[in-house]
């Protein structure tokens, strides 16, 4: 009798010879002080999204043991039911204040988020406009919601315009974009995109995922920082990277919030997050609106650090953030620097098709304010050694310094 997932492993062949099969790793230690243990290896890890370090801060955990002890962990239902506690409550309360805006809505994760946003908004009549270069979540949303899904040229505002000027339809229209691009690094231009959303009628979505913590004065993303947050209707960001924590959430009006939660699938039919993962989030945005510089330092440092790349002439595209790429194009050249780099003390993720663009292969160097000038100076040096790069550059720490 024939199997009938015997046509898993021809697929599977096909991956590892183009370069494209990923294997699970086991991280075997917490993200702390810019080290990470990984299948028995400890490496300076440039892998982790923890931009802020938080994740493992002596602050966090005491939050969490504090409540486990009397909450137990899981919240045993959907939020629409009984899931949502006395400290979920507080959180949405905690994010909305520090969005500046009238509410705020936990999800599970941030990728439910933007799917449940999404489809909440937007539906059989529809547009969203996209940018090709949007998260796979944003991509999975919009793909659910059933809308029709025009999907314009990265950061290309020409082309997005052209697209609103030719689409006739009568329905909602939503423009939906990451505020801070996960894998280029480069913003989106939200202030533009708020232009064309007054001039079209348009709903703006913007997901900040990787900007929150780190961009605008008080750290709220890509909207704060191109000072437009009022004319952004929905911000979508997630509590897993700068926020050293779990889950997803969506900040905006009351109104907005109210249709969501009871319009979003992935709200309603999913089991609350854990009660103590909302206490490690409430201390964490405690501490991210003390010290609100962070972010700033973080960026001064990222900047410090493409230059000497540049320098000694790495491709890192249109990276303005702390998620710098080494563009390598070709997905085994990358994987293979990834593999030795790994021998030599450093995780360097390699970047590969769907997460990019075929011909986009690239290591993602992802900093945090952990990094060491020691760490990042050894990264680079031990670059230059994989790439054969001449001698006059195996010492870029100059370019590093503060001065």
């Amino acid at each position: 009798m024939t199997n009938p997932l015997d046509w898993i492993k021809s697929e599977i062949d096909e991956l590892v010879e183009q370069g494209q099969f990923r294997t699970r790793r086991i991280r075997e230690s917490p993200h702390a002080s810019g080290m990470v243990q990984i299948d028995g290896k400890p490496l300076v890890d440039f892998g982790a999204n923890d931009y802020l370090g938080l994740s493992s801060d002596h602050r966090l955990v005491n939050a969490v043991k504090q409540n486990a002890g009397y909450l137990g962990w899981g919240s045993g239902a959907s939020p629409i039911l009984h899931g949502r506690g006395t400290l979920h409550a507080r959180l949405e309360r905690d994010l909305a204040n520090f969005e500046q805006t009238e509410a705020a809505l936990l999800f599970s994760t941030g990728f439910a988020a933007n799917v449940g946003v999404i489809t909440s908004l937007v539906g059989r009549g529809d547009v969203i406009f996209s940018d090709e270069k949007n998260h796979a979540s944003l991509i999975d949303g919009c793909r659910l919601s059933q809308a029709k899904t025009v999907v314009y040229r990265h950061n290309d505002i020409q082309h997005l315009e052209q697209e609103l000027i030719a689409t006739g339809s009568n329905g909602r229209k939503l423009i939906v974009s990451d505020g801070l691009f996960s894998m280029d690094g480069d913003l989106a231009l939200v202030d533009r995109l708020a232009d064309l959303r007054d001039r079209y009628g348009a709903m703006l979505m913007v997901d900040e995922a990787h900007a929150t913590g780190i961009f605008g004065t008080h750290g709220r993303g890509a909207a704060e920082h191109f000072s437009v947050e009022d004319r952004v209707d929905v911000r979508v960001s997630t509590l897993s990277k700068a926020i050293g924590c779990h889950g997803g959430f969506v900040s905006g009006s009351q109104a907005l919030i109210d249709w969501i939660a009871n319009n979003a699938r992935a709200y309603i039919f999913s089991t609350a997050m854990p009660d103590p993962a909302c206490a490690a989030a409430i201390a964490a945005l405690e501490i991210i609106n003390l010290d609100p510089a962070a972010g700033r330092q973080l960026l001064l440092k990222a900047e410090r650090v493409r230059a000497a790349l540049q320098e000694i002439g790495f491709n890192t595209g249109k990276s303005e953030s702390q998620i710098i790429p080494v563009i390598l194009k070709d997905n085994n050249r990358t994987m293979e620097i990834h593999r030795q780099l790994k021998e030599e003390g450093y995780y360097v993720p390699g970047i590969r098709p769907p997460a990019v663009p075929k011909g986009q292969s690239l290591l993602r160097i992802s900093l945090n304010t952990r990094h060491t000038d020691k760490m990042i100076d050894g990264l680079i040096k031990c670059l230059c050694k994989l790439f054969s790069l001449p001698g006059q550059f195996e010492s870029p720490s100059a370019a590093l310094s503060d001065s």
